[in-house]
């Protein structure tokens, strides 16, 4: 009677088998390591039976007539011993080959999976920070109609600059992702701030930044500007995202331009924590990094804190939003394209994981 297996008779997977894929790896490697101690071991029995064999033929040969029949038998034995090697040998070429394919589809089934899960940490990390910078275009539009703003420079005297500048440090104490807020004159001249104490820059000019021009020259209030990020010198130097907004004569989003609201995001600090907070592959973290790069694949900010707006990695994104590829020496790297958030679209910029080879 023949007996089915069923499948309890089939052993189960282990969890360290049903999570780490990986090990298809190290158990071909194992594979390819046994095949070959094996056939080794093929190989010496048979050429110790060759030797066995011919010294029994050698004997046969002094036995004269009596020892016929025992180098037949030798014969034999040693006939077998060659087709024992030659079947070795075949079986050595043949599951080479298929080692080597099985080690190719392994490899790239482990690429495929943690190549794509460093493409979804590159889009979160992307993400989190498209959101943050979306609610920063919509602090700048709303505070620059806050009616101490707009008074601030619609009737520009003593009284109204003080308290355009106490409202916007009343602001920052509430709004912490802030280093400070400025309020420009149509001329580009800082005429208030929410933290003069700390950053003394009322009467310094902006007029010839991008991000003051850009404002400027907005159409309504439902616009904005924002600057690539860099260091800001008055900041102390410190690496700043800004966002700015038109100043509109009583608030209203056409009214007649007086000046711009320049807010500037604490970008090292906030930056920071989103990469820092990617959870890179478990085990491989020491040789992996999370990085946010800008349109021209400047490192903007990094995990390793290394790189920051000096490194620039150029992606091989081949027209592709997303994706992940190896380089010569080994190294992975996944990314993927700023979505943009609501009306935020972007700025171009990218997630990026790169896990470095072992060694």
């Amino acid at each position: 009677m023949t007996v089915m297996a069923t499948a309890s008779s089939v052993p189960a997977p282990t969890t360290e088998e049903t999570l780490d894929p990986e090990r298809i790896i190290s158990l071909t490697a194992e594979v390819r390591t046994t095949m070959i101690e094996k056939i080794a071991e093929i190989r010496a029995v048979t050429g110790r039976t060759r030797i066995l064999a011919l010294n029994a033929l050698i004997e046969s040969a002094r036995a004269g007539e009596t020892g016929k029949g025992f180098a037949v038998v030798a014969g034999e034995v040693k006939g077998v011993s060659d087709e024992i090697a030659q079947i070795a040998g075949t079986l050595q070429s043949e599951l080479s080959a298929r080692v080597e394919a099985l080690e190719r589809i392994g490899r790239g089934i482990v690429d495929q999976l943690r190549g794509q899960r460093m493409v979804d940490l590159a889009l979160n990390a992307v993400e989190l920070i498209d959101r943050n910078l979306f609610e920063r275009t919509c602090d700048v539009r709303w505070w620059a109609t806050d009616s101490a703003v707009v008074d601030c420079l619609s009737a520009p005297d003593g009284p109204a600059k003080a308290f355009a500048s106490k409202r916007l440090g009343v602001i920052l104490a509430a709004y912490t992702v802030y280093l400070d807020l400025w309020i420009c004159d149509g001329e580009g001249r800082v005429i208030a701030s929410g933290r003069p104490d700390r950053y003394p820059v009322h009467g310094q000019s902006v007029a010839t930044t991008g991000w003051f021009r850009d404002a400027l020259a907005t159409k309504s209030g439902d616009d904005y500007a924002v600057a690539d990020i860099t260091r800001v010198a008055s900041l102390d130097d410190q690496p700043v995202a800004t966002y700015a907004a038109a100043i509109r004569e009583g608030g209203l989003p056409h009214g007649r331009v007086l000046g711009v609201l320049g807010v500037h995001f604490d970008w090292g600090a906030q930056a920071r924590a989103i990469v820092e907070g990617v959870r890179l592959p478990e085990g491989d973290s020491w040789r992996s990094r999370a990085l946010l790069l800008d349109a021209k694949g400047r490192v903007i900010a990094a995990s390793d804190g290394k790189g920051l707006l000096s490194e620039q990695i150029p992606l091989k994104t081949e027209g592709r939003t997303s994706g992940h590829y190896r380089l010569g020496d080994g190294t992975l790297i996944g990314f993927h394209r700023t979505p943009g958030y609501e009306t935020y679209d972007g700025l171009g910029w990218y997630g990026c994981v790169v896990q470095y080879p072992i060694g």
